[in-house]
């Protein structure tokens, strides 16, 4: 074959060097043809099937909900994380990403077919309109909700920052029911809810979530614990199920030198092929460190327990973890 190819002329060979590419290139079309052609294909099945399903199924359809379920139902063939969110649970989403919504400020629970009010946070709407522990919600906006959850009580209250929402609601020993107009307004939940000195010089850090200024609140204890005398530092991520991977990142950061690699993530596309390295100057690269971990710590959680643990940084103590190693990026 050498010695064939060695005696054609320059200009055959060149032919033959051109033909071999435009054959390879016409398999790579014809593949990519293929896919494209079955997706056409299946789309244009599915429209024909909802088409037919709408003029001549039985019953009143509501095309919406039908459109939702099988979305729902597709993406749950792929895996547990990848969903559909769509607008109506937008303010459920920001909350996972930001720990804000639109609400009143109180803490819930059941009692009988009502919902009582547990504990109004204070400086938040439903406090400073006096809304006690122990008020029994009987109609949210004139509507009952006798015998609704408490999940449903809960997207009840939420909404849009400034709007508004009148409660009715029955306090105990009183027999004169209340009617109370509130404004929602920013609810802040906090990724940090504890943090305090123990074992005279040990600091505990209870992280539950990686939304945003994660990395900040534990900055800023780190630093308060610092102060009161802490030599050593548990981060006790038990039950959190992760969220923002930069916050993750930041509070690596906060533990290991600048440009240290913390992560990598690969992706279908090239520019979801990216490392993850620490931007910012560590506060303590020495003092020592524990994550507290159990099975349902996860993504986030795992990231920062794993190569704290990697970079001997930190020795990790409890269960193992959930086993999340995936990260999802939101797409409009």
């Amino acid at each position: 074959m050498k010695k064939f190819f060695k005696r054609l002329s320059g200009k055959k060979r060149k032919l033959l060097m051109i033909s071999g590419i435009i054959v390879v290139s016409m398999f790579s079309l014809l593949s990519f043809v293929d896919k494209d052609f079955k997706l056409i294909k299946s789309l244009d099945i599915y429209y024909t099937l909802f088409r037919e399903l709408n003029m001549y199924y039985v019953d009143e359809m509501d095309p919406e909900k039908l459109v939702k379920t099988s979305i729902d139902a597709m993406l749950e063939s792929l895996d547990p994380y990848t969903v559909f969110i769509p607008e109506s649970e937008l303010d459920d989403y920001k909350f996972l990403t930001t720990g804000q919504y639109g609400g009143i400020g109180a803490l819930l629970k059941k009692n009988g077919n009502y919902i009582v009010i547990s504990e109004p946070t204070e400086g938040y709407a439903a406090n400073k309109a006096g809304i006690k522990a122990g008020d029994i919600l009987l109609e949210i906006n004139g509507k009952s909700v006798y015998q609704k959850s408490i999940s449903e009580i809960g997207e009840y209250l939420k909404g849009d920052l400034n709007s508004k929402i009148e409660l009715t609601l029955e306090r105990p020993g009183q027999t004169k029911l209340l009617k109370i107009a509130l404004t929602r307004e920013k609810i802040s939940v906090h990724n940090v809810p504890y943090f305090g000195i123990v074992n005279k010089n040990v600091g505990y850090i209870k992280l539950t979530n990686f939304t945003e200024n994660a990395h900040n609140e534990v900055k800023n204890a780190l630093l308060v614990l610092k102060s009161e005398g802490a030599q050593s530092i548990i981060i006790d991520l038990r039950g959190n199920p992760g969220g923002l991977l930069g916050e993750a990142v930041d509070i690596v950061n906060l533990f290991v030198e600048k440009g240290q690699e913390v992560v990598q993530t690969k992706g279908k596309m090239k520019q979801w092929d990216i490392k993850y390295a620490c931007q910012n100057q560590p506060v303590d690269t020495k003092i020592p460190l524990a994550i507290i971990v159990n099975k349902n710590s996860a993504s986030a959680s795992e990231i920062v327990a794993g190569s704290l643990q990697d970079l001997d940084r930190a020795i990790v103590i409890g269960q193992r973890t959930f086993g999340k190693g995936l990260v999802q990026a939101d797409r409009p």
